[in-house]
């Protein structure tokens, strides 16, 4: 199947938008519908995207003042790729927010996790959240993967801003 089939098809059901021309074409998806709109990728039998080969986060900064959700999926025995992409508003951090938790708390937007319907999208998304800092709400056990669990912040955001010192040590 090919993307517009795929497009047309899931059209029918969800609020979809295509954006073709670019490296790769893709769909633009709501949150509100990600977990149900992926159950049925999965689910359908013309379809049958089995494999979450990825989830990648990006933050657009806070001029943009967005923050996007890539997914690339995949179908092993049809062979047909797609890629699907969430953009949710940045929330900006504030000063104050300064400790991880109360970060947590207040500054992070809010994903629905695919962790239920792909086992891959639970390591996936703990990436996502440790260095972007998107919360995936119903992920199994969203914590830290690569930093330590008393990092403040998270790299990749463009406006993160590096201790000069970690636990006596210097980071620069």
């Amino acid at each position: 199947m090919i993307f517009p089939d795929i497009t047309a098809l899931l059209a029918q059901r969800f609020t979809v938008t295509a954006v073709e021309g670019a490296f790769q074409s893709y769909l633009t998806v709501e949150a509100g519908e990600l977990v149900a709109l992926c159950q049925f990728l999965r689910n359908d039998e013309r379809l049958f995207f089995d494999l979450l080969a990825c989830v990648t986060a990006i933050d657009n900064g806070v001029e943009v003042g967005t923050m996007e959700v890539i997914y690339n999926l995949t179908s092993i025995p049809y062979g047909h790729d797609l890629m699907l992409k969430l953009t949710i508003p940045r929330p900006v951090q504030t000063q104050q927010a300064l400790d991880l938790e109360e970060v947590s708390a207040v500054v992070l937007p809010d994903v629905p996790s695919l962790a239920s319907v792909w086992r891959t999208a639970d390591w996936h998304e703990r990436e996502a959240f440790d260095l972007v800092g998107i919360r995936f709400t119903n992920h199994p056990d969203l914590r830290r993967i690569l930093l330590p669990t008393d990092w403040t912040g998270h790299p990749l955001r463009r406006d993160y801003q590096e201790a000069e010192r970690y636990h006596g040590i210097s980071t620069k």
